[in-house]
């Protein structure tokens, strides 16, 4: 096989790998919603006071069963117990939003608030995953400022649970959405172009993504449009 001939077959195989890898991740990233949907209903209807009372250790519980799971689901990228494990998350996921949802419906207009950020967060998400597919640019080069971002993102988050400051709750919003925002055409641009070959993986990214953007950007809509009685 002549040499042109060699790198244009693995050109066209990387191609339809990457598009099977693509194609396993949305489906796995719209079941994965069912769990997070069903997750949030049962977390409306919970108790959360002891976040409330002591926010800094509710936030390291949550995070601790995070992180376990992101550990499993790591562990077993290849098996179907991945799988398992990034519904359970998801689910886990769809409980912790209970906060926030609950706050959001004590306003007179928290309903069409929570399908505003819904409605959002999927034109975001399918606006910057369609430019990251058709134009199949390669956004590695976003990786560093956005994980340095996310950083900063966590401390000022940490600070604020104890300055419990609005403005900063305010800026911290604002300024997630556009890292989450970023970190979408960060992840979806690393399935098309092959730097993420496990659709299991290539899923929990996406979602946290989707996740984060949505929960920012509705205490934005709370912040600046909600409605009290």
């Amino acid at each position: 096989m002549q040499p042109e001939l060699r790198i244009t077959s693995q050109t066209a195989e990387l191609a339809l790998s990457a598009n099977k890898v693509l194609r396993n991740t949305y489906m796995l990233l719209g079941l994965s919603m069912l769990p997070t949907v069903i997750g949030a209903m049962i977390g409306i209807s919970l108790n959360f006071s002891f976040m409330a009372q002591s926010p800094f250790m509710g936030f390291i519980l949550m995070m601790a069963v995070m992180f376990g799971l992101f550990w499993g689901i790591s562990k077993n990228r290849d098996n179907g117990l991945g799988v398992v494990l990034m519904l359970a998350l998801t689910f886990f996921m769809g409980l912790m939003l209970g906060p926030i949802l609950q706050a959001a419906l004590h306003l007179r207009n928290g309903a069409q608030l929570v399908g505003i950020a819904a409605g959002g967060t999927g034109v975001i998400f399918f606006s910057l995953a369609t430019i990251a597919t058709v134009t199949k640019k390669d956004f590695s080069f976003m990786g560093k400022f956005l994980f340095i971002g996310l950083i900063l993102l966590i401390v000022a988050s940490l600070a604020n649970l104890f300055f419990q400051i609005p403005v900063m709750q305010l800026t911290i919003s604002a300024i997630a959405v556009l890292i989450f925002s970023g970190f979408i055409l960060f992840d979806v641009s690393r399935v098309v172009t092959g730097g993420e070959t496990n659709y299991v993986m290539a899923t929990l990214a996406i979602y946290l993504d989707i996740y984060n953007l949505f929960v920012n950007l509705l205490s934005l809509l709370m912040a600046l449009s909600g409605e009290r009685d």
